[in-house]
């Protein structure tokens, strides 16, 4: 028996179609990518957010690659995006995201006070020294266990500025956290946790909110130097579109000449306001983004206050949302300058528009006129030609009759001249007049 009716026979297992999408495991699989880690506390915990920019992920992964066959630990498979592995003194988990790279160093806590020695010591100092891309965060997270006594205030103060610490029970009062989101001396923020009630898996889901957190809100933050550079290139922009629009409404629609000016103007302001979007676009949406990411991991922290201390959410919407909203507000006052702009170059181009389709209006009127002089100058030439050629004919039977009545011909040649005159004219006239009524004809499509 073949192993596909092997496995169609054993209980459990159904039949399947014979084709299946290609993307169908990693659609599955990306549902149990990143997951929580299993932390027994306490522990020491350091976060290192590396800006590296998109499609740099071969370097992180070759670097890391290097620290495994340090350590003999099997590294990442080509193309992951997160590896995890014990090195035995030390855990490490890899991060690869869309312009930063994580790594996250986890060791045991052996004694001593808190934050006295990163977990990153734990690395060997030549790989850690030649980590890809630039530092944007370094979170020191200290994981209390429930036996460890309890901070008090003078700890707390040594530990943390005190007019700046926040402190909420989280995870439904099963820890509580500690932090005051500066960089201090070390370089390192620091997040003390203590375990009050909490089990491995809950402990890493709750370390790993706090750590996402930490790194989103800088990656946020990013947004909001270019929100602050391009906003007075705006209000620049705006002034100038402003003028422009004024002048537009001063000037007369026959003002042709100053029309294509302003027009010229209009869309080098349009081409400036595009570019500042271009530029802003990327970083103004992923602020969004993870400003959304910070507000749901706030939410699933589950933070309950405590008398007399900001939590966490607090002390982010204080701070954090006005930043996000100064992005946004740039993010839509640029995209008012480009609507605005668009609306004026349109309403320019149709003023421009139509003073063009008048001036060919009047163009049509003179060339209708002269075809009219052309046509009044044609006929009196016809008469003319008529006359001409009547006279030519003419002369041509008088010296026929004459040599008739030399020859003997019973013919007056006086007489037969002025008899044929108005022959010769009227058939000439008729000839001439229908002829120039057939080539209309022709020339009007009425006969082939």
């Amino acid at each position: 028996m073949s192993d596909v009716g092997t496995a169609a026979a054993e209980p459990g297992h159904g039949v399947l179609p014979p084709t299946e999408h290609p993307l169908r495991y990693q659609l599955s699989n990306e549902l149990h990518a990143r997951p929580f880690e299993e932390l027994t506390a306490p522990a020491d915990i350091v976060l290192y957010a590396m800006v590296t920019g998109e499609g740099t992920a071969g370097d992180d992964r070759a670097h890391l690659t290097r620290l495994c066959d340090r350590f003999g630990i099997n590294p990442p498979m080509a193309g992951a995006n997160f590896f995890s592995a014990d090195f035995g003194a030390f855990r490490l988990r890899w991060e690869r995201h869309s312009e930063f790279t994580g790594y996250t160093v986890i060791r045991p806590r052996t004694g001593g006070a808190p934050f006295a020695e990163p977990a990153g010591n734990a690395l060997p100092a030549d790989w850690f020294e030649g980590l890809p891309g630039e530092l944007l965060v370094a979170t020191h997270l200290v994981l209390l266990s429930r036996d460890d006594p309890v901070p008090d205030q003078r700890t707390l103060e040594r530990l943390f500025v005190p007019a700046s610490l926040v402190t909420s029970l989280l995870a439904g009062g099963s820890a509580q956290v500690w932090t005051d989101l500066r960089i201090h001396p070390d370089g390192h923020n620091r997040i003390l946790l203590r375990d009050l009630h909490m089990q491995n898996r809950k402990a890493g889901r709750v370390v790993q909110r706090l750590l996402e957190i930490a790194t989103y809100r800088n990656v946020a933050l990013l947004a909001l130097p270019l929100a602050r550079e391009t906003s007075p290139r705006i209000a620049r922009i705006d002034r100038a579109l402003a003028d422009l629009t004024a002048m537009m409404a001063e000037t007369g629609a026959a003002d042709s000449h100053d029309d294509g000016d302003l027009l010229e103007r209009l869309t080098r302001q349009s081409a400036e306001i595009e570019r500042l979007a271009s530029e802003t676009a990327y970083r103004f949406s992923a602020a969004k983004a993870y400003h959304a990411l910070i507000e749901t991991r706030l939410l699933e922290l589950r933070e309950e206050q405590i008398d007399g201390y900001q939590t966490i959410a607090e002390f982010l919407e204080r701070r954090l949302g006005p930043a996000m909203r100064t992005c946004a507000s740039v993010g839509d006052r640029l995209a008012d300058l480009s609507r605005r702009a668009t609306r004026a170059a349109n309403l320019l181009r149709t003023r421009v528009d139509f003073a063009l389709e008048r001036q060919n209006q009047n163009l049509l009127h003179s060339m209708d006129r002269r075809a009219k002089l052309q046509l009044r100058l044609q006929q009196t030439v016809e008469g003319l030609s008529v006359a001409a050629i009547s006279y030519y004919l003419i002369g041509l039977i008088g010296y026929a009759t004459k040599a008739l009545a030399k020859a003997g011909a019973p013919v007056d040649p006086t007489l037969a001249t002025g008899v044929s005159v108005p022959f010769i004219v009227a058939l000439l006239w008729v000839g001439m007049h229908r002829t120039r009524r057939m080539i209309q004809r022709r020339d009007e499509g009425r006969e082939p």
